[in-house]
């Protein structure tokens, strides 16, 4: 069980974010900074207590209309090796110390628990409170056979377009995490068409409505 601690983070989340965001592909920024701020998310636990894991959404109003952006997060203690390319950044935590801040579709971690999350095998927290399940989030996965599990150990091999990082979590089966989100009235339900498997989720939008879309496919 991940403990939300209530302390400092120097820099914060987002400020690591707004000097990584705009060398992103899916960036939808000028040439100026994003304006972020946290909208929503989850988070899921590492079975190993080792792992922080977040799924956050940070929408930038920088722009002409607002961008909403989901970013997996890990946190860890200590640098992951093989993963320089995904570092975000580090931060100096309150009570935890130094994290290492990576872009989670690159830690295997992430990756092995979103797939469990998939199958049901794991729960999605709530992103600001120790042990609260959030029940908002939806999730499917067809047919009965396990998912493969993510490689052990490695970064997981990751690649982002214009919209999207796709990973390859076995031959044939890539998990894709949507970064720019795009409001679906009816992603709480339906599993998009030809895919697996899906993972929905929701967001404070700054009008003060509630956004839904999907975060998350699997397809063959």
């Amino acid at each position: 069980m991940a403990i939300i601690h209530r302390t400092t983070l120097t820099p914060t989340k987002l400020e690591l974010l707004t000097a990584w965001l705009p060398g992103r592909p899916w960036y939808r920024g000028g040439a100026g900074e994003p304006r972020l701020a946290r909208a929503g998310g989850f988070r899921l636990d590492d079975p190993e207590g080792e792992v922080g894991i977040e799924f956050m959404v940070a929408t930038d109003t920088g722009g002409p209309e607002p961008v909403h952006y989901l970013v997996p997060l890990t946190y860890r203690g200590a640098p992951l090796d093989g993963a320089e390319h995904a570092l975000i950044g580090t931060t100096e935590h309150g009570v935890l110390g130094t994290r290492w801040v990576y872009d989670g579709c690159h830690d295997p971690v992430l990756v092995t628990e979103l797939l469990a999350l998939f199958e049901g095998r794991a729960q999605a927290q709530a992103q600001s409170l120790t042990d609260t399940p959030d029940h908002e989030i939806v999730r499917s996965c067809a047919g009965s056979a396990p998912l493969p599990p993510a490689p052990a150990g490695d970064a997981p091999s990751a690649e982002d377009d214009k919209d999207a990082t796709g990973i390859a979590v076995a031959p044939g089966l890539t998990l894709r995490l949507h970064r720019v989100l795009r409001p679906a009235p009816d992603a709480v339900a339906d599993r998009p068409e030809g895919a697996l498997g899906h993972v929905s989720g929701h967001w404070d939008q700054p009008d003060g409505t509630r956004a839904r879309a999907v975060f998350a496919v699997l397809r063959d």
